[in-house]
């Protein structure tokens, strides 16, 4: 079963009518992308784009052979011409079958939001989903947990598809649904459509995707079904630096987004009467999916630990070890790690070090010299061996504050230098380092 993408944009295309954002300034060429549209096997076509017979030419296809029209979402965008000699376009009733003559089944699965998905299967058993703009599918619960079972019971329950098509960019907490479910796994080829300009089309946008591991292509490229794809490799430990205010939470929390079960660590806990404080944790937490669990804890080791080998999951605070399998980036079997262990999303590490620098008295210069230095080796140390020997794909937050003014205590110059080699030593230990400059993500490494 083959599928050529005649549009892999929002309802409005991209660039869009009017719109003077730099998205759209720089949505030329291949970046260039009319409304989302499928042409499959040459029979099927599912939703409509802006001269979808010039756009089957452009792809090297014809629309003569297609005998059914359906359509996944209200249409907002420009007006659709349905050209001479296609079926009226139609929908499918949720949870409702439809068998071509030509051996497809097509399957309308309910999603979130006003609208179809499409399950399609092929003669070969070939299968795959289709989800409309801004949609997750429903009845898969919120990412938390997988069916019991295995499988995607809210989407036919026959295992993983070997192609999805969805609106990864917009809805992040869809894929990872799938992945709970058992709906995508490792091997399933995850393709972004309805493609909008929330992100700089580009080198950017192919980065985000790949880092949930998923996939663009231009309009008029032909997939078949079930063929093998490699994705770039999602790093089991990744350290995501920044200066204050500089959107690397934001960068961290994106690169877990499509997947389930992550547990969020925040070690700056809470402090009684900072309201300052007490706004940045409320928004942090907004942020958030619902879905993720929280744990206000600075004892990092023992998360790091957990669910290893001969390991039971344990953590303070946490049922560390999630229900499901293959949870985070670098988990299953395409990269052979341990599947079962939920991903940890660490934020930050600089409020880790004033903890225990606080817990050993090294901000005092007597104390320092007299013990303070050697415990605070020892916990950095500690933290860095279980970085290096964790089963758990990981995500850590840390601030870079070495560019800055050099601090006029002996004190603040010691916590500099201090994250300074605790960075060092933590980036050594991760497959892929990022900074982040004025919301920018640079790859140090990876």
């Amino acid at each position: 079963m083959d599928v050529t993408l005649l549009g892999t944009g929002a309802p409005q295309g991209l660039p869009r009518p009017g719109c003077p954002c730099a998205a759209c300034a720089t949505a030329v060429g291949d970046e260039a992308r009319a409304a989302t549209a499928l042409l499959v096997d040459g029979a099927l076509m599912i939703d409509l784009t802006p001269g979808p017979a010039f756009a089957a030419a452009r792809a090297g296809r014809s629309l003569a052979g297609v005998r059914q029209v359906l359509l996944s979402h209200p249409h907002d965008g420009p007006a659709m011409e349905v050209p001479a000699g296609l079926p009226q376009p139609g929908r499918v009733a949720d949870g409702r079958e439809l068998a071509l003559l030509d051996g497809h089944r097509v399957r309308a699965t309910a999603v979130d939001i006003p609208g179809t998905g499409y399950e399609i299967s092929g003669a070969d058993g070939e299968r795959l989903l289709y989800l409309p703009p801004g949609a997750a599918p429903a009845g898969l619960g919120n990412g938390n947990s997988r069916a019991a079972g295995g499988g995607a019971e809210g989407t036919g329950g026959a295992g993983p598809y070997d192609l999805v098509l969805l609106d990864v960019l917009a809805r992040p907490d869809a894929l990872a649904r799938l992945r709970a479910s058992g709906a995508v796994d490792a091997a399933t080829d995850v393709v972004a459509v309805h493609l909008d300009h929330g992100v700089p089309p580009g080198p950017e946008l192919h980065r985000r995707l790949a880092a949930v591991g998923a996939r663009a292509v231009a309009d008029g490229s032909t997939l078949l079904v079930g063929e093998f794809h490699a994705v770039p490799d999602l790093p089991r430990r990744t350290l995501v630096l920044g200066g204050a205010r500089s959107g690397k939470s934001v960068e961290a929390e994106r690169r877990l987004a499509a997947f389930p079960d992550v547990v969020y660590v925040a070690t700056g806990g809470t402090r009684d009467g900072d309201q300052d404080w007490a706004q940045r944790v409320s928004l942090h937490r907004e942020r958030r999916p619902s879905s993720w669990r929280t744990v206000e804890t600075c004892d990092l080791v023992p998360l790091l630990e957990a669910a290893g080998p001969g390991r039971a999951a344990a953590g303070p605070g946490t049922d560390a070890a999630g229900p499901g399998e293959g949870g985070g980036p670098g988990a299953g079997s395409r990269t052979g790690r341990p599947a079962g262990v939920s991903p940890l999303l660490i934020d930050c590490l600089a409020l880790w070090l004033t903890h225990v620098m606080d817990e050993v008295g090294a901000w005092d210069d007597a104390t320092w010299e007299a013990g303070s230095r050697q415990a605070l080796r020892e916990r950095t140390d500690a933290l860095v061996a279980a970085v290096r020997e964790t089963h758990r794909p990981v995500v850590a937050v840390s601030n870079e504050v070495g560019s800055g003014v050099v601090p006029a205590t002996s004190a603040g110059r010691r916590f500099r230098d201090e994250l300074g080699r605790l960075n060092a030593a933590f980036a050594a230990e991760c497959e892929q380092v990022l900074l982040v400059v004025a919301g920018q993500a640079l790859a140090l490494r990876g």
